[in-house]
């Protein structure tokens, strides 16, 4: 099946929908059995049929096998967050004692786990420039087990050389895991770049609204059945009600990336004219590093990018974003609604790599307003911005 085709058919068996178009919501913790065989039965294949409500329902299954098929995987798991499928995924594949290799460019809550959390487990991260590419090799130690993605990274936006990364991990037997978040399983396939589990927080674009928490992992076969045991003993699943918001916003996702894409090249355009701009962090722009790598293994690109302004004190970015009509603050990305967000300090959130830059980074989500509408918004912003720093 063509994309379009698939995005609406899969995760749509009779099994889950019983003929219904959309799967209904199932409410469960029981299951109950009539006899002592058909809980042996239940017990013997309780990862693809109805065991315990922590296991699946049809509506989790339903959503599971879509995202599976859309990634080209074995098997997905569900979780309540973005951020509780990238913390169940990593301790599928690590012990005490391991070493693992993190992207410096990845989500801040991803580093905090790793910094928090699994230091206290007994687990060593190091971080690494997300543009070393095949140079991954010369970080890899004899304890490392693991090595964590996330491209383009969620702030500043690198483009990581995947291919070349997992290559090299093969050759280690190191595990990759890369959360996909930006690009959904529309415009990159993680699993058909060597990746072994491909993360994504469900939250943002396949939700679409703004509205349900989140998480998903899809991985390989050679992998599956490690992440859905140990997510299962962790106790993670997720709520049916935000499964089913999933599966709806499942069914635009393709069109509305289309529009996303299309507007946010119209506003970042705009934005690299501009004379307060000193840069623009888009992958999809010729002249953004990483461009060609992005063009070789993406077939879109979405909502969300970044900008550097030339200066920018906190005061004036203040004032610019405190007049903001259709651009709003707020956290997470991916709704149907325009975001905006300011960075003042970006060097505490980098070890490996020095950021530098001339003044304040900007991150935008652009939603499916009419671009015209946020470029006048960010053009009154700007005045704003000027007329404080005079």
């Amino acid at each position: 099946m063509k994309k379009n085709t698939l995005i609406v058919q899969t995760g749509r068996r009779k099994d889950w929908t019983h003929g219904i178009v959309n799967p209904p919501v199932y409410h469960a913790s029981t299951v109950l059995f009539d006899t002592v065989a058909d809980l042996n039965n239940a017990i013997r294949n309780r990862d693809t049929s109805l065991y315990y409500g922590r296991r699946g329902t049809p509506t989790s299954f339903a959503l599971a096998e879509a995202l599976t098929e859309l990634e080209g995987g074995a098997g997905c798991s569900l979780y309540p967050s973005g951020l509780a499928a990238v913390c169940a995924s990593i301790l599928a594949f690590v012990a005490h004692g391991d070493h693992i290799l993190v992207s410096d460019s990845v989500y801040d809550p991803t580093r905090n786990f790793c910094d928090q959390q699994l230091k206290r487990m007994g687990v060593e991260t190091t971080y690494f420039d997300p543009q070393i590419a095949d140079g991954i090799g010369s970080l890899i130690k004899k304890n490392t087990s693991l090595i964590f993605l996330e491209s383009p990274g969620s702030i500043t936006m690198e483009i990581q050389d995947v291919p070349a990364i997992t290559k090299i991990a093969k050759k280690y037997g190191v595990k990759v895991i890369l959360d996909n978040t930006w690009a959904s399983p529309l415009y990159f396939r993680p699993l058909e770049h060597g990746v072994d589990v491909s993360v994504q927080a469900a939250t943002k674009y396949i939700v679409g609204h703004s509205d349900a928490m989140l998480g998903a992992a899809i991985a390989n076969k050679e992998n599956y059945e490690q992440l859905r045991e140990n997510s299962y003993q962790l106790g993670y699943c997720a709520a049916p009600d935000d499964v089913y918001l999933a599966l709806r916003g499942l069914r635009t996702l393709d069109v509305r990336l289309k529009q996303h894409e299309k507007n946010a090249l119209t506003v970042a355009h705009w934005l690299q004219q501009h004379e307060c701009v000193d840069h623009v962090r888009h992958p999809a722009l010729a002249d953004f590093p990483g461009h060609d790598i992005w063009a070789r293994d993406f077939d879109g690109s979405t909502g969300l990018f970044s900008f550097v302004l030339k200066s920018g004190s906190e005061k004036a970015v203040t004032a610019m974003l405190d007049g903001m009509q259709h651009f709003k603050m707020g956290f997470s990305w991916g709704g149907y609604e325009s975001l905006i967000l300011a960075y003042h300090g970006l060097k505490k959130y980098r070890t490996a790599t020095n950021w530098s830059a001339p003044g304040p980074l900007l991150r935008l989500h652009i939603g499916l307003e009419d671009p015209e509408d946020l470029i006048e918004d960010l053009s009154a912003g700007f005045a704003r911005l000027l007329a404080e720093s005079d």
